[in-house]
């Protein structure tokens, strides 16, 4: 049978994160395909600025500032998805971020706080609640984005590639919970990709990250976005648990 992503029309969609990279790209495909949105992120301006496109070519739109490191802030998006909707059918966990390069033995403990905060217990957050709505309606959908770095080592990056490997360890333990209760949990694990936390966030390595992939260039936020909608769908219902690596073949090696 073939996968007919405008089955999103009608679906309620919540996505952390969506004020840029791959949420904000996710949140507009999702928007053409008629899906009801409530968008969070810390960055409330450029949210607003993304929601306000999005109502203006029509699209049902809820926007909450989000910093996904206070619970409260997270299920804030759930309730709204139920007050405004009455439901929540697909829950992306995508906020993330990534402290500077530097190697093991100068990360600092800092470093681990923050991007455990962020990376990990922001997904653990959004999966709780999300769950917690998604028993009472019969079931659901939760994507966390993870990264290369979740399935592998990443040199000078040793609070992210640990913060990164907890999701993963979140997403499946989810997915063997709540298998029987229809809910589905899985993870993409992008390589690098020209989003800002890349592209701004390490500029000066971009030359040599692009070498690094087989197809010797970054991803783009579409090719990963791609793989999230085939993730999210409902046709894709007896996929459960993974972690998928959008890598150009990184993996392969």
């Amino acid at each position: 049978m073939a996968m007919n992503l405008t089955s999103y029309a009608g679906q309620v969609v919540m996505i952390t994160g969506a004020a840029s990279g791959f949420g904000e790209l996710l949140a507009r495909e999702l928007a053409a395909m008629g899906a009801r949105l409530v968008l969070g992120d810390r960055n409330h301006e450029g949210l607003q600025r993304v929601a306000a496109e999005l109502r203006a070519a029509g699209a049902e739109v809820v926007d909450l500032h989000c910093d996904v490191t206070r619970e409260a802030e997270v299920k804030a998006m759930v309730d709204a998805a139920v007050a405004n909707f009455g439901r929540l059918d697909v829950g992306v966990n995508n906020a993330g971020m990534s402290t500077p390069m530097k190697s093991f033995v100068d990360t600092r403990e800092s470093d681990l706080d923050l991007n455990f905060a962020v990376n990990a217990k922001g997904v653990f957050f959004g999966m709780k609640h999300q769950i917690v709505q998604m028993l009472t309606q019969g079931g659901g959908v939760i994507l966390n984005v993870a990264s290369m770095a979740g399935l592998g080592g990443a040199p000078k990056l040793a609070a992210y590639s640990a913060a990164k490997h907890a999701v993963i360890g979140l997403t499946k333990t989810g997915a063997a919970e709540y298998a029987r209760n229809n809910i589905r949990v899985n993870a993409v694990c992008p390589f690098y990709s020209s989003t800002p936390m890349v592209t701004e966030g390490l500029a000066e390595q971009v030359e040599y990250l692009s070498q690094a992939s087989p197809m010797k260039r970054l991803g783009t936020p579409g090719e990963t976005v791609a793989v999230m909608l085939m993730l999210c769908a409902r046709e894709n219902s007896y996929m459960t648990g993974q972690a998928v690596a959008v890598d150009g073949g990184v993996s392969a090696l």
